[in-house]
């Protein structure tokens, strides 16, 4: 995991919204897009369409996700790695 992965997973303990994360952090949509979408192939993190629904999708394409309109959450999987187990 990479220095943006980390401080990203930091924000994801808890369901949180594109437009929340991208308040925090203070970043660009592109390398905002870029690292959420590393972490989600690397299955750590969900991404949700609401707080219980999982986003699915045949290709995640940047270009033609509605960002403003998801939700993120680290996996159980995301939190060892981040936490170093």
């Amino acid at each position: 995991m990479n220095e943006q992965e980390i401080d990203l997973m930091d924000e994801l303990y808890f369901v949180q919204s594109y437009k929340d994360i991208k308040n925090e952090l203070k970043w660009g949509d592109s390398v905002l897009q870029e690292n959420l979408l590393s972490l989600h192939q690397k299955e750590f993190i969900k991404i949700l369409v609401n707080h219980d629904e999982e986003y699915r999708a045949n290709t995640y394409n940047p270009h033609e996700m509605d960002w403003e309109a998801l939700y993120f959450l680290a996996t159980k999987k995301g939190l060892l790695e981040h936490n170093g187990f």
